[in-house]
């Protein structure tokens, strides 16, 4: 079976962003070019953990001894991109497993997006064993600063949340917390 690929080669916009309110919210990750719009959902561990490797590889290629690409440090001025998510919303699949690359021929990160696949045999949804074996993937190429923009945003979604307990580390939520530290309801 051919993999379908959803490929957005320099998107107009790309995000990470979450419907719902702190405690409940979901997470997407977002493409848009032109009248384009691609929306896959993934976990917060997972957005987290895209925007820590995205930092990490563009690091690396920044310390490099000959890149030729001109890698910015922080997010670059002017790029922020503090808006919702685009409408509608409807989740093309829930991602299981994503890769991060690096095309030095155009100096774009890439991001790939496989869906959670049902193994043969077994009730469970889990990632591909094999990027080769999934059925379709979001790729994404965008260059260096949107990449350090997007990091940026994506933690900040992260992290705007619940608050966290400062003796248990758990999250808070609105209601109280039972802190396994003190034993106690906050």
């Amino acid at each position: 079976m051919a993999t379908v690929v959803h490929d957005f080669d320099w998107p107009d916009r790309l995000v990470v962003g979450t419907v719902g309110p702190p405690g409940h919210r979901a997470f997407y990750l977002q493409a848009r070019d032109g009248e384009r719009l691609m929306s896959v959902g993934l976990e917060k561990e997972q957005s987290a953990v895209l925007a820590d490797r995205l930092d990490e590889l563009l690091d690396e290629l920044m310390a490099m001894d000959g890149n030729p690409a001109s890698i910015p440090a922080t997010a670059p001025d002017g790029l922020e991109d503090h808006a919702p998510l685009d409408e509608p919303i409807e989740e093309q699949f829930r991602v299981g497993l994503m890769t991060l690359g690096w095309d030095p021929s155009t100096a774009q990160v890439v991001i790939e997006a496989h869906p959670l696949v049902e193994i043969e045999g077994d009730p469970a949804v889990m990632p591909a064993p094999d990027p080769e074996d999934s059925p379709e993937v979001l790729q994404v190429r965008i260059p260096v600063g949107a990449a350090r923009s997007f990091s940026k945003r994506t933690r900040e979604i992260v992290l705007g949340g619940r608050p966290f307990c400062p003796l248990c580390l758990e999250p808070i939520d609105p209601e109280g917390h039972r802190c396994p530290q003190i034993g106690e309801f906050e």
